[in-house]
């Protein structure tokens, strides 16, 4: 085949691609408005399709179903770029173990969960509101928060061995702990409900947790 043949299927493959990544983009984007704006159940396929501009079919050759949907937003709020990156690859988890101190990689998770939440609170809602009558979801919700508590766990042991963790806390303890307050839930209490700044909560993530796991002078 000659190469200048080659070289124009080449380039038509990466318009076409770059073409399928405008259209998911445009559909997440769609749907993530609408999930806000409306609700899961309340927000049809046909919906999201007219907000994107594409039409039905388009929909789910590019995310799929609405659960599928729900999880693309899911995964893209947690990874803060356009597809799923798994936890140890996120860069914030990366400058995580990077950090030598406790305090520091808690203000580093501090800063980053503050973020997420910006991100996450609509499609949290979403999420809660689906996993009620959806089995899809349910799970999705579940294996979230199952994540969740398993990410904590190499967190806990990751703090343990700066040699700052306090000494009658397990590493459970600290894992359920860190756990229980980066929850969507437990931001939308003081964020959504009591009107905090994201740039309070941060700020009060961080100090809470440094007061509650590390050892404080003359402490064993």
């Amino acid at each position: 085949m000659p190469d200048d043949v080659k070289a124009s299927r080449r380039y038509v493959s990466a318009v076409r691609a770059e073409q399928a990544a405008a259209t998911r983009s445009a559909v997440l984007s769609a749907a993530r408005e609408l999930f806000a704006e409306r609700g899961y159940a309340a927000t049809s396929i046909a919906a999201i399709a007219a907000r994107a501009g594409v039409a039905v079919d388009t929909v789910y050759a590019a995310a799929g179903r609405k659960p599928e949907l729900l999880r693309e937003l899911v995964e893209t709020s947690l990874s803060g770029t356009d597809r799923a990156v798994p936890g140890p690859q996120r860069d914030y988890v990366v400058r995580m173990r990077a950090a030598r101190s406790a305090r520091e990689k808690l203000t580093i998770y501090a800063a980053a969960v503050a973020d997420i939440g910006v991100r996450l609170a609509p499609i949290h809602r979403a999420l809660a509101e689906a996993a009620v009558s959806d089995r899809d979801c349910a799970a999705l919700r579940a294996e979230i928060d199952a994540r969740r508590a398993a990410n904590m766990r190499m967190l806990a042991a990751d703090l343990r061995a700066t040699g700052e963790l306090r000494t009658d806390l397990r590493d459970d303890e600290v894992a359920d702990i860190v756990w229980s307050m980066n929850a969507p839930e437990y931001r939308a209490l003081l964020v959504s409900a009591r009107g905090w700044s994201p740039e309070r909560f941060r700020e009060w993530l961080a100090d809470a947790w440094m007061r509650l796991l590390l050892r404080g002078p003359g402490q064993r």
